[in-house]
């Protein structure tokens, strides 16, 4: 790995464009034909095309690494797509990637433990609809981010679900600043680009007075300095509503009759490359202090007898199903249910 820098792993998955998907699977078609004797000429095919789409430029003594672990990965997608399960993988930005690269530039860092949450969702009165999405209401959800090579997940999470209550209260649907929270929320258990939770968050938005707009307080993916102006702020929260742990049914009741709802999961090395179908693990767990990657679940559905969350995840539009995933539902899968929240807003 010498050679290797941190820095030419960034993904800035906003400047992706949809030639790349077919690109990358040209070149998965190349990997899979030649020989080992073809090492160099493969190297040159990978560096092109991350050089091309990524502004990745290898270093001459990175290549067989980088080519060894794309190799890897397309072998693992391989033999998982060959296998009976309830998902696909597929190839995708992260594939020259190792999975302890990705938790380190993508994920939660610093430990988060959500077992300290109080619920205070109070239930309806049970009756559901048997699919909801929150995509398909109205103008209530945004489009998908990226957080880039920064543990800024649960910024995207918090700023989604504020995003869409605000919408659903008042008709108007902003786009806010997750750069503030990265900058600014540090008092409330949260730590920039390693981590923290949504619920934290929106408690930092209650007693801050407010969440400037995007455009305002524009996203860097780097921890920085905090420059809230008070007079710029663009959205407010009321109270924060904790769903009570584990209990998926609350999320469910939430999702069915309010809003879309924030919650963080544990991500393992088999969802790096998820790309469609509803995702089931037996390598995550369901705890409270294994949550790593916070999102948002705008709605939920059943596929061939399957229940499952339509989550919004922060990795761009291009990850998975044009930047969305399934996950199976009513199992607590990988600690879903572990701390899931969302905002009231003060209008």
């Amino acid at each position: 790995m010498a050679g290797m820098s941190g820095e030419s792993l960034v993904v800035e998955t906003r400047r992706t464009s949809q030639k790349w998907l077919s690109v990358i699977l040209d070149l998965s078609l190349l990997l899979g034909t030649v020989t080992v004797s073809h090492m160099n000429a493969r190297g040159r095919a990978l560096s092109l095309v991350c050089r091309a789409q990524y502004g990745r430029a290898y270093h001459s003594e990175e290549y067989h690494y980088r080519l060894h672990t794309f190799t890897e990965n397309r072998k693992r997608i391989d033999r998982h797509n060959a296998g009976n399960h309830t998902f696909t993988m597929g190839l995708n930005e992260f594939s020259d990637m190792s999975f302890a690269e990705f938790k380190k530039y993508f994920l939660l860092t610093e430990p988060q433990n959500c077992s300290a949450t109080k619920g205070n969702h109070i239930v309806g009165d049970g009756y559901y609809p048997d699919s909801v999405d929150w995509r398909k209401k109205g103008n209530y959800v945004t489009p998908v981010k990226s957080q880039g090579a920064c543990g800024s997940c649960w910024t995207f999470s918090t700023t989604g679900c504020l995003e869409s209550v605000t919408a659903i209260a008042t008709g108007k649907l902003p786009l806010l600043s997750e750069q503030q929270l990265v900058d600014c929320a540090q008092a409330f258990n949260n730590h920039g680009c390693k981590g923290g939770l949504p619920s934290q968050a929106f408690e930092y938005i209650k007693f801050n007075k407010g969440l400037m707009a995007e455009d305002d307080y524009p996203y860097t993916g780097r921890d920085g300095t905090c420059n809230f102006k008070p007079q710029m702020a663009a959205a407010f929260v009321k109270d924060v509503v904790n769903v009570t742990k584990y209990d998926e049914m609350g999320m469910l009741d939430a999702v069915a009759r309010l809003n879309p709802v924030s919650f963080a999961y544990e991500v393992t090395s088999d969802f790096m490359h998820y790309k469609n179908g509803v995702y089931s693990s037996t390598e995550c767990h369901n705890t409270t202090d294994t949550v790593n990657h916070a999102v948002l679940a705008v709605g939920y559905a059943e596929e061939n007898g399957i229940p499952y969350w339509i989550v919004k995840n922060s990795w761009g539009r291009y990850w998975g199903q044009d930047g969305y995933f399934f996950i199976e539902r009513g199992k607590n899968m990988c600690g879903l249910a572990a701390c899931a929240s969302y905002p009231l807003p003060l209008i």
